[in-house]
């Protein structure tokens, strides 16, 4: 009877530990070990890196070939390049024209304003007279070393008095400054002509200078007060920048060096 009753204990004990052993064994096949969790989250962290590195890397894909297309886009001036250089020759012989006529006709204007007892004035447009003869040599060489021959130019103009002769020299002066060489220096520019864009830049600051001059002289004369007025000028041979009274170390606007000025004092 014992030994019958032993039997089923054993048994039963042989059970329990048989569950218990299959229980431990479905815990382990749905649990990690903490290395391979790990691992796997190496693994998501690398697969979520490479896949930012993939994106970053097609956003630079994509920049780089939007910038490439843009560079294969010209300008408008670069496209119609042959059309602003064939313009560029045209604006300088107007620009030689126009220089060449400004310094005979100041030159005659200064003797005008001689003859009238307005010395100071004489003065500035002799000055005056001096930058526009270098603005139109210097444009005269651009147009030479593009094979371009000068015409002979007959500068044609009226002398009046000394008054209406400064309000007519601010006229072109601010037409120059404000209108004309701008446009010039835009289409040279689009030419691709550095040479052309130098020689026109002097004249172009240059004028700027001049119409204020004139402005001064003007009011000096209206005022009673031209005896005010500077009676030495220098002018810069490079560009025809124009000082009063003093020459600088170097010219503000071609760096050429102030010993190498054009002294005016005299008709």
């Amino acid at each position: 009877m014992k030994k019958l009753l032993f039997i089923p204990a054993v048994l039963l004990t042989m059970g329990s530990l048989f569950m218990v052993s299959c229980g431990n064994g479905n815990g382990d096949a749905t649990m990690k070990s903490p290395a391979q969790t790990n691992v796997d989250s190496a693994n998501q962290k690398e697969k979520n890196e490479s896949g930012e590195k993939d994106e970053k890397k097609e956003d630079e894909m994509k920049e780089n070939e939007k910038g490439e297309n843009n560079s294969m886009v010209k300008p408008v001036s670069m496209q119609e390049g042959g059309d602003a250089k064939a313009k560029t020759v045209e604006n300088m012989q107007a620009a030689f024209k126009g220089e060449t006529t400004a310094s005979a006709k100041y030159a005659a204007y200064a003797k005008k304003a001689a003859q009238e007892g307005y010395q100071e004035i004489a003065l500035l447009f002799k000055a005056a007279s001096a930058a526009e003869n270098i603005h139109a040599n210097n444009h005269k060489a651009v147009l030479q070393e593009s094979g371009i021959a000068t015409p002979v130019i007959k500068p044609e103009f009226t002398v009046n008095s000394t008054k209406q002769n400064l309000e007519d020299a601010i006229k072109g002066e601010t037409y120059e400054a404000t209108t004309m060489y701008p446009e010039f220096l835009t289409v040279a520019n689009a030419a691709g002509d550095q040479l052309a864009m130098m020689s026109l830049s002097y004249a172009y600051k240059t004028e700027k200078k001049h119409r204020v001059l004139y402005e001064n002289a003007l009011a000096a004369l209206q005022n009673n007060t031209v005896k005010s007025l500077p009676v030495v000028f220098y002018v810069c041979p490079t560009c025809g920048n124009t000082y009063e009274t003093k020459a600088p170390a170097r010219c503000g606007i071609s760096m050429t060096g102030g010993e190498k000025f054009i002294k005016i004092t005299s008709l």
